[in-house]
């Protein structure tokens, strides 16, 4: 889920309330708060649990609520976990840590240290090699199963997709989401259902029917909006599509990320407008 900024740059947790309201109506099991797309690099921990609570308040019980908890820094990932869970999250979503690049040994312990924090708290481990520089191989992935709360992975390594023993699989990234249920994944955490959610919804509601054929012309339809959104880093050019369909009051983010150019909105717009949105 984007999180969005007021004229001041702080959380607008209202414009937040209605973002997750519009995504669980239209057709999303569940939110991440403070994930990749909703900024999290730029969010402080006191503006993180804020965010939190307020969408806990406004869809608690009505979809599954994630919360990003990950960082490079094993305490301070062990303490936005424990916050998380006390502020009502489901689950919380841990990245491979950044910048240090630990090794196997490193990581197996950072995870287990965080997983620790919150025995309670189902974990989704996130591997995105593409922003961390560590890739997480299956073999590893599967042995993280061990620990008792690591649930699932999202996988943003297009060329690794593949069953995880042990782990639900959900798709990373827009154009790996029908690959992934192909694979009999559980589904995505994903940025193009904040503008094609039903549709997507409909994709994986196929799948589960065992309508692959169905699922693939969906998949098809929403290619355009795929590459419209991939024009440039995430999540800026879904920021300026959800403010070009009224969703979100502007399409402000936090520096060092800026606003979509006049020729990536143009590219933005095409993506939108061939995917019949």
């Amino acid at each position: 889920m984007a999180t969005p900024f007021g004229e001041d740059g702080s959380v607008d947790e209202a414009a937040a309330r209605s973002l997750a309201r519009h995504l669980v109506e239209n057709g999303s099991h569940g939110v991440v708060v403070a994930g990749t797309t909703g900024e999290c690099p730029t969010l402080t921990d006191e503006e993180q649990i804020s965010l939190l609570r307020a969408v806990v308040e406004e869809i608690g019980g009505e979809a599954t609520i994630v919360c990003g908890t990950g960082t490079n820094d094993t305490r301070h990932s062990r303490e936005l976990t424990k916050a998380a869970a006390d502020a009502g999250a489901e689950a919380s979503l841990v990245v491979a840590p950044y910048y240090n690049k630990p090794n196997p040994a490193g990581l197996r312990a950072h995870f287990e240290a965080v997983a620790e924090a919150a025995p309670e708290l189902p974990m989704i481990v996130y591997n995105i090699p593409a922003r961390v520089v560590i890739n997480m191989e299956p073999a590893f992935l599967s042995e993280l199963s061990s620990i008792d709360n690591v649930v699932a992975v999202k996988q943003a390594n297009n060329d690794q997709l593949e069953p995880i023993e042990g782990l639900t699989v959900l798709s990373g990234n827009d154009d790996i989401f029908l690959r992934t249920l192909e694979i009999g994944g559980g589904g995505g955490i994903l940025v193009a259902s904040h503008l094609a959610g039903l549709r997507m919804r409909e994709m994986w509601d196929a799948a589960q029917g065992g309508d692959l054929q169905r699922a693939g012309e969906i998949d098809a339809s929403l290619r355009p909006l795929y590459e419209g959104l991939a024009v440039t880093t995430n999540p800026i050019p879904v920021k300026a599509a959800l403010a070009m369909r009224g969703l979100i009051p502007s399409d402000r983010l936090r520096l060092p990320l800026v606003p979509a150019d006049r020729a990536q909105r143009e590219a933005i717009e095409r993506g939108l407008e061939s995917a019949g949105l």
